[in-house]
């Protein structure tokens, strides 16, 4: 065989596959711990199969309420406690987004390593993923229901300080990856600080961080649900009180408006983030064929 077909073949010849064994054994570990956890919960799964049958009556009792005339009683008084109560958690989570979107923008800049000084980064990054750490539920039951009572103000503050671990990460992450030559170019012309950070530093990052709080305020108002059921107020206070007697039908009027008003909700906020992050008449498909320059 001559060394011209030797390379020839030594070019062509398919790579060894790699082995199997790692992802067949990191697989095999997987199952054996969904398993044990499964076995552990102490679950009654015997009751499993009752998912079909149950599960279809109440699911049967949730939707009466919802094909009831509306304006019947007690349906519509249904209607309007279920309305009511989610603008009342709307309302949660706007003044939450809003509070954590104040607070995190100092922090933002503090955790901030082209910013700050690397110990104020150090201690200002702590103190966010300690908040991050706790749930929203946690800062409501232990912190704000002891001080404010039982009603939305207390979930307000709770969503608010919730909100705050992680927009003040994702403001600092914004303001590390800025484009550095306007600040290079202000601080050569002998610009105060002040007019760096707001010019240089914060105006590169709003569009982005404005979609950063848009995303959080959806966030809250999945939140605010779940912070009702514990009387911090909105529509899950109205949804604990109805399944406590059992009141079905009023309980899918309830679950039928929360889902509704999310998704509304979730369709236009997204609408608006890519307003603010593409631009007017811009789509993701123009803006990767855009040319970068002349």
């Amino acid at each position: 065989m001559s060394a011209e077909t030797t390379a020839s073949t030594t070019r062509t010849a398919r790579p060894q596959e790699p082995g199997k064994a790692r992802a067949t054994i990191g697989a095999i570990v997987l199952v054996v711990l969904v398993i044990g956890g499964g076995f552990f919960s102490n679950a009654q799964w015997s009751k499993f199969p009752d998912i079909f049958t149950e599960g279809g009556r109440y699911f049967y009792l949730m939707l009466r309420g919802i094909v009831q005339n509306p304006f019947s009683e007690p349906y519509s008084e249904y209607w309007v406690q279920a309305f009511n109560g989610m603008l009342e958690s709307i309302s949660m989570a706007w003044i939450g987004t809003m509070i954590g979107a104040a607070i995190s923008i100092p922090m933002g800049f503090l955790a901030a390593r082209n910013v700050s000084h690397p110990a104020l980064v150090q201690v200002t990054r702590v103190i966010l993923n300690a908040i991050r750490t706790l749930p929203e539920l946690i800062f409501a039951i232990i912190l704000l229901l002891p001080i404010f009572g039982f009603g939305p103000n207390a979930g307000a503050l709770a969503l608010g300080i919730g909100a705050v671990g992680t927009l003040g990460k994702l403001t600092a992450e914004a303001l590390e990856g800025i484009d550095p030559g306007p600040v290079e170019a202000a601080r050569a012309a002998g610009a105060p600080r002040s007019a760096i950070l707001r010019w240089t530093y914060w105006s590169q990052v709003l569009p982005e961080v404005l979609a950063f709080w848009l995303y959080r305020f959806e966030i809250n108002i999945r939140a605010s649900a779940i912070l009702g059921v514990i009387g911090a107020g909105g529509i899950g206070s109205v949804l604990s009180q109805a399944f406590r007697y059992r009141e079905w039908d009023f309980i899918g009027i309830l679950l039928f408006v929360i889902i509704v008003v999310t998704v509304v909700v979730d369709s236009v906020s997204g609408a608006v983030r890519h307003r603010i992050i593409a631009g007017t008449g811009k789509t993701d498909k123009d803006i990767d064929t855009e040319p970068v320059g002349l």
